[in-house]
């Protein structure tokens, strides 16, 4: 694997018992890039996500075959899979707000690793929530509950939380499927911004989400990836007629 790499991807294949919903797809992400994986409902994107930091195997009868290495590493054969999904921060489709303090939510995940200092918490708390474009709505009520949050910045609390950990790789799936368009857009804004300090693998249903914001773009079809490449290559001129007909909205 390449030091440029930060994923590298080699005939990853997933079963639900008998049915195989990824059929032997190979990628790679480069570091400091975003990653857009476009495709149809039921193509596989979520499934691929979980595979990145083994939360697949939480669902029963799931099982994944091939390679999946995230800086160099198998993560089939990691020693540490709590590690790894500290190294890999996921943001999903829906706003999972934990049963707590705004500030309780960013500070949960550095205090089960050991961080206790108070001023170190408070730092990190700040940051991660400006680094997610929440910071001045919230900096007065910290310590009032994040489930009383609208569905925007509940959303962007999740993106805080995925940051308190310093991940090397942010991986968002459909993180705006059920946020406004202006609250869509400040969270793109961040995403940008935050491209400089980490990889970003970005699933959406949105394929113009992925044109503004991908370095470049996977699509991705019952299992299979029909076409990869940059971004302005994929949307305008795209190798696979199945590329062109789902950019242009003829199916999906």
């Amino acid at each position: 694997m390449s030091t440029d790499t930060a994923i590298a991807v080699r005939d990853l294949r997933v079963r639900y018992g008998a049915t195989e919903v990824i059929h032997g797809i190979s990628f790679e992400v480069h570091r400091g890039e975003i990653l857009g994986v476009i495709g149809p409902a039921q193509s596989g994107k979520t499934s691929m996500l979980r595979c990145l930091n083994r939360t697949l195997e939480f669902t029963p009868g799931a099982r994944m075959q091939g390679v999946v290495e995230v800086n160099g590493e198998d993560v089939a054969r990691t020693r540490d899979v709590y590690a790894l999904r500290r190294t890999i921060g996921m943001v999903a489709p829906l706003p999972v707000g934990l049963p707590l303090s705004i500030y309780d939510n960013v500070a949960f995940a550095p205090r089960a690793a050991g961080l206790t200092a108070r001023a170190s918490l408070d730092e990190l708390v700040e940051r991660c929530l400006v680094q997610a474009a929440l910071w001045d709505e919230v900096k007065d009520r910290l310590h009032t509950l994040g489930t009383k949050l609208s569905g925007g910045q509940q959303q962007r609390l999740t993106i805080a939380r995925a940051l308190s950990h310093r991940p090397a790789i942010l991986c968002l799936d459909e993180f705006s499927i059920a946020i406004d368009p202006v609250t869509t857009m400040r969270i793109e804004d961040v995403l940008k911004q935050l491209k400089a300090e980490m990889t970003i693998v970005l699933v959406t249903n949105l394929t113009q989400q992925a044109r503004r914001l991908a370095d470049r773009t996977m699509f991705l079809l019952d299992g299979e990836i029909v076409e990869i490449g940059a971004t302005d290559q994929v949307f305008s001129r795209p190798a696979d007629q199945r590329t062109g007909d789902y950019v242009n909205g003829i199916f999906g």
